[in-house]
């Protein structure tokens, strides 16, 4: 069988055969996913290039920490803005115009490099730009996933994506420690721009003859986003999925604090915040593997109910532990449990939008995703220094012990859900 002799009414018991990598068969979701390691190995060499340089530079971490803000500042509104172009927009044209962007851009800084002329303005200023583009074609990369797989495949290409994104965030910054220590950092910005050329050129290699756009043209972007959101409003399952999420992640967000909680907790110093760190990462890629294992259970809602409740009872047990090593056990599961319900509540978000609005319900989950994270940080740091990072940790799991309750009784539609 081809690959294009398959289709999204393929029947289910076809899933109970996949294997975990099925999402892999179809030629256009391997070249949708290739574009997508590109460009997880330019994101990163690019963050990791322009903070290093920005810090090397300055000596300031009040500097350092500004790029953060920076893209904060640009990103929420961008995210929306590419979820309403995805849903009008040819979604592959998108991607590739997003990503001529970044091309270009990183090549100015590492032209500006090579040249002794880079400055620390000139590291903000590309900082915002390409924080809009990194997020602007996102919603349209997501939204393509369900247009190259058949639906029954949904749930593995979620989670392949998924742990694509995982491994890339650990191998890439290896990489760049390596490119940095056995050359410079204006290597590493070379690497970073030739990264990107795939990127730009791979998704218009994509054939999807049956994607259902809006008219492009027809109406404005707000009149777009204020659709999306009264479409996300009445869904049955969204709102609170999204709920969950933010309700759980604001009093938990515990990743941005790791150096406190090893101090704190743990009486250890950075050595700790880079086992914990490392630990977490890696229970998060298994996570993800772990999905792809988990397509035959079809209360997708369920199962980021289940994941969920998971991660905060997990919370709470962290809190109670002083030992380095136990407390490592414990946010390595923490990042799997994270990792299942991410994944599924991604692919569940697929699974239940149409074609036509699947980017802005998209966007609006990235939304919600990135704001609980940025509140969550603000708050668990805050209290951690009020009251003690056991005693967060603890009061957050139990906290998002009400929420998952509150959300699982009160919103049916999660309960009900089955897929197919």
């Amino acid at each position: 069988m081809s690959d294009q002799d398959t289709h999204n009414d393929e029947p289910y018991h076809q899933e109970h055969k996949a294997r975990p990598w099925a999402a892999l068969r179809y030629r256009d979701y391997r070249i949708l996913w290739m574009s997508g390691i590109f460009q997880v190995i330019t994101m990163e060499l690019r963050l990791l290039a322009t903070g290093v340089w920005l810090y090397q530079e300055t000596g300031s971490g009040i500097q350092l920490g500004l790029l953060g803000g920076v893209q904060l500042a640009v990103q929420l509104p961008a995210i929306l803005y590419g979820g309403a172009l995805a849903d009008k927009w040819d979604r592959r044209k998108l991607m590739s115009y997003t990503q001529i962007i970044s091309l270009f851009m990183i090549s100015l800084v590492t032209l500006l490099e090579f040249n002794d002329s880079l400055r620390p303005w000139h590291i903000y200023g590309v900082t915002a730009v390409l924080g809009v583009t990194s997020v602007l074609g996102g919603p349209a990369r997501s939204a393509l996933t369900a247009n190259v797989v058949p639906k029954n495949h949904l749930m593995h290409a979620v989670a392949t994506n998924t742990a694509t994104f995982q491994i890339g965030s650990v191998v890439a910054p290896l990489g760049f420690a390596l490119i940095v220590s056995t050359v410079d950092i204006t290597l590493a910005f070379v690497v970073a721009s030739v990264a990107s050329i795939p990127s730009v050129i791979l998704p218009l290699l994509i054939v999807v003859p049956d994607m259902k756009l809006a008219k492009e043209g027809k109406g404005s972007v707000i009149a777009s986003i204020k659709e999306g959101f009264l479409f996300v409003k009445a869904h049955p399952i969204l709102p609170g999925l999204y709920a969950m999420d933010i309700g759980v992640t604001i009093f938990s967000f515990y990743r941005q604090i790791l150096p406190l909680i090893a101090d704190k907790m743990f009486m250890a110093g950075s050595a700790a915040v880079g086992l914990l760190t490392a630990s977490n990462a890696l229970g998060g890629i298994l996570g993800t593997f772990s999905v792809l294992l988990m397509t035959q259970f079809r209360s997708k809602g369920m199962l980021v109910v289940y994941a969920t409740l998971a991660y905060v009872v997990l919370l709470v047990l962290f809190g109670l532990t002083s030992t380095l090593w136990v407390g490592v056990v414990i946010i390595f599961a923490l990042g799997a449990t994270d990792a299942i319900g991410m994944a599924t509540r991604q692919a569940t978000v697929q699974l239940t939008t149409t074609d036509e609005m699947r980017g802005r319900a998209v966007s609006f989950h990235s939304v919600s995703a990135m704001t609980a994270n940025n509140i969550g940080t603000l708050e668990v740091g805050f209290m951690s220094e009020k009251i003690g990072a056991s005693e967060t940790m603890m009061l957050g799991g139990v906290i998002g012990i009400l929420v998952v309750a509150i959300v699982w009784r009160s919103v049916r539609g999660i309960r009900e859900y089955r897929y197919p």
